[in-house]
């Protein structure tokens, strides 16, 4: 039995959801919750496998919360449900670990195929949907990044596998600067930390791949 926990703001979008799955054998609605911090406590409360989750909502909103079930219980995935199809809010919600993305206005069979295929892990993504996230990864790679050099040079350090203190050492630099360097450089690449800095570096050419 596929658990589902529904997140909206609306008791009556909810009412909606929660009858379109009704009768279903193999899927049921494990709760509901009207706001991004109710979803977040009654996923570590109840486990459920699948959260149809939208994207405004009062306090914490949608892509946080995703971001936040997912770090946080990462057996959970989810599903946005909304009806904004804006890039931005594509990009974020993809971007916390949304599996899905689906509009309000949705078949039913399609709602229901996406709640299947999300329990078992697998992306549910509209072809439109799919070809914007697509075009936005492209214009993003499109977009010049520009390290200075001091800059490529702590990335090289931390691709050789050194530590703050020996690449400070190296470069005969503080460590605090070292540190500074690379979040200037997280910051220029959209990364978070230095592993991803490194390979997103390499990606774009601004290191030698190994």
């Amino acid at each position: 039995m596929i658990r589902v926990l529904l997140v909206d703001d609306h008791p009556v979008v909810r009412a909606g959801v929660r009858g379109m799955l009704a009768g279903e054998p193999d899927v049921t609605v494990a709760g509901e919750a009207e706001d991004g911090e109710s979803a977040c406590r009654l996923v570590a409360e109840l486990r459920p496998d699948v959260v149809l989750m939208d994207l405004v909502l009062p306090g914490l909103d949608g892509a946080a919360a995703t971001a936040r079930i997912r770090a946080e219980n990462p057996a959970t995935q989810v599903v946005v449900l909304t009806t904004y199809d804006d890039d931005a809010d594509l990009q974020r919600a993809v971007a916390a670990g949304a599996i899905g993305y689906l509009l309000k206005d949705s078949p039913r069979a399609l709602l229901l195929q996406s709640i299947r295929c999300a329990a078992r892990g697998e992306s549910v993504l509209t072809p439109a949907i799919a070809a914007r996230l697509l075009t936005g990864a492209r214009r993003r790679d499109a977009r010049r990044v520009e390290l200075t050099p001091r800059e490529v040079e702590v990335l090289r350090g931390a691709a050789a596998g050194l530590a703050n203190k020996e690449i400070a050492r190296r470069l005969a630099i503080g460590e605090a600067s070292v540190k500074t360097h690379l979040l200037h450089a997280f910051g220029k690449l959209e990364v978070r930390d230095r592993t991803a800095a490194v390979l997103r570096a390499m990606e774009l050419g601004l290191l030698p791949k190994p």
